[in-house]
């Protein structure tokens, strides 16, 4: 590509991060909420995915475990408050695990393109085949965040840059591999269930992005379906 589309797709793609960055900074900053006394709509779903006693009331020890678990992913408020969005997460977590090792068991991401990159914005679940065969994943991804989707259809691998860094707002973006109109795979510092999504990137955690640029190379299939939840 033409050294000004490149420049282009970079500044697209730095927006990827920048609420990234935000939400890193505040989750490391922000103190922990009081525990609420409150009993949330999803109590008993969220205190059997806790493993706590289910009854269906909150309790001190509740609320100081559903806190924890609210603070580990970066939810706010983390309040110990059994509300939607701490269910979304767990329940999200729960559809993950149920996939086991056969992520394209629906078929929808192309099997007879060879190596590909495959990426369900439903379950945020992540994962490289050859064929039908599986090479490594599913890993789960932070997409798009409302108003800023990961955009879906077939794509390729277009440019890769290692230690690639935002050139307008000084972000790094490690590991990136840029897929369409400055929308990259790419590794960041915080949960893959950090609410509410990144700005289009398919956020990973190190290990798997390392792992991604090792398998992947410039000109390989990426396809990306569904639609996350809460877009």
């Amino acid at each position: 590509m033409g050294d000004k589309s490149r420049r282009v797709a970079v500044v697209l793609g730095a927006t990827a991060l920048v609420a990234p960055l935000t939400l890193v900074l505040g989750a490391g900053s922000a103190q922990a909420a009081s525990c609420t006394t409150q009993t949330g709509p999803y109590q008993k779903q969220v205190e059997k995915f806790l493993g706590r006693p289910v009854d269906g009331r909150q309790s001190a020890a509740d609320c100081k475990a559903i806190q924890a678990f609210q603070t580990k992913h970066g939810i706010q408020p983390n309040a110990g408050y059994a509300g939607p969005v701490t269910w979304g997460v767990m329940d999200l977590m729960l559809k993950q695990k149920a996939v086991g090792n056969k992520p394209n068991k629906d078929g929808k991401c192309p099997v007879n393109k060879g190596r590909i990159a495959c990426v369900n914005l439903t379950l945020q679940l992540s994962w490289i085949q050859d064929g039908s065969k599986l090479v490594y994943g599913p890993v789960p991804v932070r997409t798009g965040r409302d108003g800023y989707e990961t955009r879906t259809g077939l794509k390729k691998v277009y440019w890769r840059n290692i230690d690639h860094v935002s050139s307008i707002y000084d972000v790094p973006m490690p590991y990136a591999q840029f897929f369409d109109g400055g929308q990259a795979f790419h590794s960041v510092g915080v949960s893959m269930w950090n609410p509410p999504g990144s700005h289009g990137c398919v956020n990973m955690t190190k290990t798997d992005a390392k792992k991604y640029w090792s398998l992947l190379k410039k000109g390989d299939d990426v396809y990306v379906y569904g639609r996350k939840p809460g877009t």
